[in-house]
């Protein structure tokens, strides 16, 4: 099945473009989807904790995620 995914901030540079399109297997969960994404993108290793949000919601690792939701990486985020 295809996915779309959005990306921000450095996942963006890291992914290559702010949307993607990827091929997942059928029933991916959130935890599958980022060991997916780095074992494609070795450098998001290097991200010392990526948030995946579905839906508009930080998800947990079981949520199953299917073509027709909104799947954005969110990389951490400092401030001051």
């Amino acid at each position: 099945m295809t996915i779309n995914i959005l990306a921000f901030g450095i996942a963006k540079e890291i992914l290559g473009n702010n949307e993607n399109s990827f091929e997942v297997q059928e029933g991916i969960n959130v935890k599958m989807l980022r060991s997916f994404l780095i074992e494609r993108f070795p450098k998001m290793k290097s991200l010392a904790s990526f948030l995946i949000a579905v839906d508009g919601e930080y998800a947990a690792e079981d949520v199953v995620i299917n073509p027709e939701h909104e799947v954005a990486v969110i990389p951490p985020v400092s401030g001051g």
